[in-house]
């Protein structure tokens, strides 16, 4: 029987309900892998790389299951668990050190798609002289943080409002950006590894109901984390298009195996879009580790497709790094 070692990251004293996530991923995947026939055992990440190294040598496992999502609480360093895998030459799931790396700067990531003909929202960096236009609205967002963390309406402002950034500057030092924001509709589309090549899974869009004049329409932290919040009530996700948006979604899907290939990601991913007034799509984010516990984006859209979860897992860890 193979032996699968779960790693996650350690967590806080006091975690929040976005660190408190990757326990319910964790009992999600080990369920799973229980019902698939394999031996599992959990292990906690943190600063203390020996100690990780010990762990999952003593552990005896053949596979390690990489839902690390921060070290230290700090998602920048979120590269280092398959940094220190590939040192080790163990397997394991995910995408790489370098596709972590790459994807979890978002400035970095957005200069990458730029040059490659994907188009983003065009932004600046907390360093850069720039002039904000009165006619425009912005978006402020940390460099490295997921899961909408440090994302409300207060982020949203328009050229007549800089005293945000001032605010921004003093939660998060110079690590966060302005993005222009895309006044619009926002998708999400999973993407999984398969034998012949990445399948994406059934496009998301995200519907704000009931939001009054005046409100973003963001994702922002109380949307995804929030349960009793108005953000989480009243954006449901939708997988249900009319016929007419069918060229809109593939050029979602055509942007996303794109984003896959060009980060050269493994097992399983998510891009996030916002789609203009136009219809012209762009690329937020490109997530290497996305959430799949059971109330995910990510796992409603492989019931969306009819996957059962088991195939799911299956077919992440045939492409796990060998």
């Amino acid at each position: 029987m193979k032996r699968v070692l779960v790693l996650i990251n350690e967590l806080s004293d006091t975690p929040s309900p976005d660190e408190q996530d990757v326990l319910d991923q964790a009992n999600i995947v080990e369920e799973t892998l229980v019902n698939l026939g394999y031996d599992t055992v959990r292990s906690y990440m943190g600063l203390d790389l020996a100690k990780t190294r010990r762990n999952i040598v003593d552990s005896g496992a053949d596979i390690v299951f990489n839902l690390v999502e921060s070290i230290d609480n700090k998602a920048e360093l979120i590269h280092l668990p398959p940094a220190l895998l590939q040192s080790m030459r163990v397997p394991f799931t995910g995408s790489g050190a370098e596709a972590m790396f790459l994807t979890s700067n978002k400035q970095v990531a957005k200069s990458i798609m730029l040059s490659n003909g994907i188009a983003t929202p065009k932004w600046y960096r907390a360093s850069d002289s720039w002039q904000a236009s009165n006619n425009r609205k912005y978006i402020v967002k940390p460099v490295f943080e997921d899961a909408s963390v440090g994302i409300d309406d207060n982020s949203v402002f328009n050229g007549k409002e800089p005293e945000k950034l001032v605010e921004y500057g003093l939660r998060f030092g110079k690590n966060f950006f302005v993005e222009e924001f895309i006044e619009g509709r926002e998708f999400n589309l999973s993407i999984i590894a398969g034998d012949d090549g990445p399948s994406v899974l059934p496009p998301a869009e995200i519907i704000f109901t009931n939001y009054p004049k005046g409100k973003p329409n963001i994702v922002g932290y109380q949307a995804k984390w929030e349960v009793s919040s108005f953000e989480y009530l009243n954006t449901p996700r939708t997988f249900d298009f009319n016929e007419e948006e069918a060229g809109l979604l593939d050029k979602l899907r055509d942007i996303t195996v794109k984003c896959w290939n060009l980060f050269d990601l493994k097992g399983y991913a998510r891009v996030d879009f916002r789609v203009d007034g136009d219809g012209k799509p762009y690329v937020l984010e490109v997530n290497a580790n996305p959430c799949i516990s059971s109330d995910s984006g990510f796992y409603a859209a492989t019931q969306k497709a009819e996957i059962p979860f088991s195939e799911v897992i299956e077919k992440i860890l045939n492409d796990c790094d060998r």
